[in-house]
């Protein structure tokens, strides 16, 4: 396979300043290339590239060679508005057997007024991450009726810590009898990672980490703030899933995923009006427009109306998972192609789907705006909108990875590279 090269690529720069970001979405692969200054980062080049039908099946990956292909075209882009080659990628995963949970382990300690340290802690989130394995392996084994199944821990992320009912933010040092940790993990199946491992290799390009896409976007609004309050409900719509995570107080408290997005909706009017899918796709984006006839627009919107009402369950059933939670965040952000369309916000805004779930008052519905991303800044003025958050999650990921793979050696450094994947 020949690959295209960026024209200014030959620049003597240190590979090790940039990162790149892959969303391998259903609908578009979009490429990010950003470079490291200091606690932020800096995009400097921005592709995306169609994908075909038959590339990606309910948000994995159904033909390598297909997607390897969409790859490069994207990265061609962004590479030449950049002016180099970057070499370190972030992958995003998504599709309904990824599993991504927060599970709360107690642990009582033996010698109470012993202070905590970093053994001691590495120990106890390693007991939370096999409870979590043990748990999304049999999930996932009961929905593929493969009992056999290989799963790999993708994410993990530090929820809260409780020390005798006390919340800490860093537990190195205190004393006490009661230790109770909430961690969030993600998992998926190998057979999805091996293919995005696959195409990084096609791509040439070292593979920092792959990350679940519902974590990427609450890592894209948090930034570095240990100590964020924010709480919200991200919904990213996509061309196959929807991927939805909570996050409260600074902390993810679990991601769902389910198998509709934007491509539902158009499959249903290519059914419903006998059309292509080609065509179906067109109506639905511009559905709007003062050329198509009134008859027609009728039957579009009948067709939207009819997946709009599974996909409002699905949000529903989602969120009543989180069996946990006492009451739910009033805040719904969104982002993702799939959430362009007018009709789907203005159902959650409008329909009472909310009624039987735990919410305080009605949630607000908004889209997640670039400015919005924590210390991420564009400098290619080309992403003006809610569709490439997951991407720049993604970057956030990256930089995450690296920043766990070269702290210092103080000991709250070592307890946050335990949780980098």
């Amino acid at each position: 396979m020949v690959f295209k090269k960026s024209k200014k690529s030959s620049q003597r720069l240190n590979p090790d300043d940039y990162i790149v970001a892959l969303d391998i979405g259903t609908e578009y692969v979009k490429a990010l290339i950003a470079k490291i200054s200091g606690e932020k980062l800096e995009i400097i080049g921005a592709g995306r590239k169609h994908q075909q039908l038959s590339d990606m099946y309910a948000g994995a990956i159904a033909d390598i060679s297909g997607v390897v292909r969409n790859c490069e075209d994207a990265l061609a882009d962004a590479e030449e508005q950049a002016g180099l080659q970057a070499k370190r990628v972030v992958i995003g995963i998504a599709g309904e057997l990824v599993k991504g949970v927060t599970n709360t382990i107690r642990y009582r300690r033996p010698q109470a007024d012993r202070p905590l340290d970093n053994s001691e802690m590495e120990f106890i989130i390693e007991k939370v991450q096999e409870r979590a394995q043990v748990k999304a392996q049999k999930q996932i084994a009961l929905e593929t009726g493969n009992a056999d199944v290989e799963i790999k821990l993708v994410n993990s992320a530090l929820v809260s810590i409780h020390i005798d009912g006390y919340k800490v933010s860093n537990p190195i040092g205190f004393q006490g009898h009661d230790v109770a940790v909430q961690i969030y993990t993600a998992f998926a199946p190998m057979v999805h990672i091996g293919a995005l491992e696959k195409v990084a290799d096609e791509l040439s390009l070292e593979l920092l980490a792959v990350a679940a896409e519902p974590f990427a976007v609450s890592r894209s609004v948090l930034g570095t703030d240990a100590s964020s309050s924010f709480t919200a409900i991200l919904a990213d719509v996509g061309g196959g899933t929807t991927d939805i995570a909570v996050v409260n107080d600074g902390g993810v408290e679990g991601t769902k995923m389910f198998g509709i997005g934007g491509r539902s909706f158009t499959r249903t009017i290519a059914s419903d009006l006998d059309i292509s899918f080609d065509e179906a796709e067109k109506l639905k984006i511009n559905i709007d427009h003062p050329q198509i006839k009134s008859n027609v627009a009728e039957k579009v919107n009948q067709a939207i109306d009819k997946t709009l009402e599974v996909w409002l369950s699905g949000v529903e059933l989602a969120l009543s998972e989180f069996a946990s939670a006492d009451h739910l965040p009033n805040r719904i952000l969104l982002c993702g192609g799939g959430a362009s369309l007018a009709k789907l916000v203005e159902a959650l805004k409008t329909k009472d789907w909310h009624k039987d779930l735990p919410f305080t008052k009605k949630p607000t519905v908004h889209y997640i705006t670039p400015e919005e991303v924590i210390d991420i800044t564009d400098t290619t003025a080309s992403i003006h909108d809610h569709t490439f958050i997951t991407a720049m999650g993604l970057l956030r990921v990256g930089y995450d990875t690296i920043l766990g793979s070269t702290t210092s050696g103080k000991i709250k450094d070592k307890i946050n590279r335990i949780l980098r994947i």
